[in-house]
């Protein structure tokens, strides 16, 4: 077990919490009880590429001033991708080979939950995002998003099953939902992640599969790829979902125009989804998902070609298109994200944490008036390519990364 304490306030801190300036710089200015300090990014971007407003990227940095501590819970997970706490406190993984695990508090893991439909964990497949029913005390169901072999290819799928009582096994897990159309031209993109809103039906997050010939898809409204989707328990439209005017829109679209989403969190105040998503080289974004809405991909971005060739016309605005609250550039490939609810650290209340895997870091986002305010870096030196992260029934955050482990992130 690694336990590390983190604070400003301690001169013999061994951790920076922001990479890219020094513990000894002094904030440039200080307005409330927030320092601020310049941005976290300091490398040069990909582009020349100016954005829409102030604030849109590299905004002010900030620093946590509450001492707290991340401690190693385990390192014996297995390529964990989802992580949602228990009503008991405990912790429901997913394992991307296809598997579940339970973890206590302390780390304890339970042997690994089978009985989950076989997942293709191929590239960036396999078993994906979880979350449990409202009722779970009492039904134990649980959805999750997996990537499926079927006819024509692989597929974003969405099922759901019941914990057995002696929590070794799904029981009759039934696919309740299958994102169309199939792809066969490679393993990437599957997006993956699921929630349940105010209303009891499930938000799912769908990638466009990467390839040249399924990009296109986001921007249509017959494909379910490239979206962000709305459905029931069973897998239906949800009642009151958007209407596109484009003909043959599926019912159960959100929102489109979306690259390979990641992240899905509900805002603790205003009750909107937000989403973090993969550009390609640069143009990692935040979204403020709100309904009917398209976010433009591929057809606006930051980023670029990994061949460094501009994507479409390489135009970043267009009428009819969201801009994103936030982008990177350099990416830092935002994975599973998480507003911060609790009390255990007050400053980070309503803030936004999103796990960075090439970044190896955790993201802090200060967030006022649906805009970033600053920035912060958290767990750096662990070089640890953070997959997700929840908040435990503690208030303290929980993460998984690739390599297998588990923190814990609490008021020291």
């Amino acid at each position: 077990m690694k336990f590390k304490v983190h604070s400003l306030l301690i001169a013999s801190a061994m951790f920076l919490v922001n990479c890219s300036d020094d513990i000894e710089q002094q904030p440039i200015e200080e307005p409330g009880n927030e320092a601020i300090y310049p941005p976290v990014e300091t490398n040069p971007a990909n582009t020349t590429y100016s954005s829409a407003f102030t604030g849109q990227t590299r905004a002010n940095g900030v620093r946590t001033q509450t001492p707290y501590s991340s401690t190693v819970l385990s390192s014996s997970l297995t390529a964990p991708w989802g992580i949602t706490a228990l009503p008991d406190g405990r912790l429901l993984i997913t394992q991307k080979t296809g598997t579940m695990r339970i973890a206590t508090n302390a780390g304890a893991l339970s042997n690994p939950i089978t009985g989950i439909p076989a997942v293709n964990s191929t590239g960036q497949g396999g078993l994906l995002g979880l979350c449990i029913d409202p009722q779970f005390s009492t039904n134990r169901m649980i959805y999750w998003v997996f990537s499926e072999n079927v006819a024509g290819g692989t597929q974003t799928s969405v099922a759901k099953g019941k914990l057995s009582t002696s929590e070794t096994t799904i029981e009759n897990p039934v696919v309740i939902y299958r994102a169309n159309p199939s792809s066969s031209a490679g393993n990437l993109h599957y997006g993956g992640r699921i929630l349940f809103d105010s209303t009891g039906n499930l938000m799912v997050s769908v990638g466009e599969r990467s390839d040249l010939s399924t990009r296109p898809f986001a921007q249509s409204v017959t494909a379910a790829i490239g979206k962000i989707l709305r459905i029931t328990k069973d897998g239906a439209p949800a009642p009151g979902n958007p209407t596109f005017t484009q003909s043959g829109a599926l019912p159960e679209l959100y929102s489109i125009g979306h690259r390979n989403p990641q992240g899905i969190a509900i805002h603790p105040t205003t009750g909107e989804l937000w989403q973090s998503e993969h550009g390609p080289r640069g143009g990692d974004e935040i979204n403020r998902v709100l309904p009917a809405k398209n976010y433009g991909w591929p057809t606006i971005t930051y980023g670029i070609e990994y061949s460094g060739a501009v994507i479409g016309s390489g135009i970043q605005q267009q009428s009819g298109m969201e801009q994103p609250v936030y982008y990177w550039d350099p990416v830092i490939s935002p994975s599973g994200m998480t507003f911060y609810r609790g009390n255990n650290v007050p400053e980070w209340q309503n803030n936004l944490f999103i796990g960075s895997l090439s970044g190896t870091h955790i993201v802090r986002l200060v967030i006022k008036d649906n805009k970033v305010t600053g920035e912060e870096r958290l767990l750096i030196n662990e070089g640890q390519r953070f997959r997700d992260i929840t908040q435990g029934t503690d208030n303290a955050l929980y993460a998984v990364t690739d390599a297998g482990r588990l923190y814990k992130i609490q008021k020291q």
